[in-house]
């Protein structure tokens, strides 16, 4: 565990005390809340992490490294950027997906296109954001995401 893990759990736990010395009902209250969104989420969250897997399994690391590698820039770039909008993927997995994909030889770039495309657009999502926003918002919120999602990830290229 590194040093900055370590620090969130004692931060957490120091809190968490503080919370119950003020108000026990009311930390016990939420910590009840959130235990029951956790088992809400849990089976999201196994299914999401299952095919990661599985996905990973049928395409290891080093042939997705292989197939962007073999791109140029842009084009990797373009690739991995719209395949991130179209799955959606929470960031706690997403970033340990995205280190893996690195360590096969990914460029920065086009990993950086595909994690940030990945928690910021949402084409799976769009149908129920466009239901419940409208389809201007919602065009334009995935539109400029997409394009903001392509400059982070060249400004990141420049500086890494």
């Amino acid at each position: 565990m590194d040093v900055f893990t370590l620090l969130i759990w004692i931060g957490t736990a120091v809190f968490l005390l503080v919370s119950f010395q003020k108000d026990s009902g009311k930390t016990r209250q939420a910590l009840k809340m959130a235990f029951g969104m956790g088992k809400g989420m849990m089976g999201s969250i196994l299914s999401i992490i299952f095919l990661i897997g599985l996905i990973l399994t049928v395409l290891p690391p080093e042939k997705i490294a292989d197939f962007v590698g073999n791109q140029s820039l842009v084009t990797a770039t373009l690739v991995s950027a719209a395949f991130g909008t179209i799955t959606i993927i929470p960031a706690f997995i997403a970033f340990p997906l995205v280190g893996t994909l690195v360590n096969a030889g990914v460029g920065i770039v086009p990993a950086v296109a595909f994690l940030t495309t990945l928690t910021m657009v949402g084409i799976v999502t769009f149908p129920l954001e466009k239901r419940e926003f409208g389809l201007k918002f919602t065009a334009a919120r995935n539109g400029l995401s997409f394009v903001f999602a392509i400059i982070i990830a060249l400004v990141i290229g420049v500086l890494i």
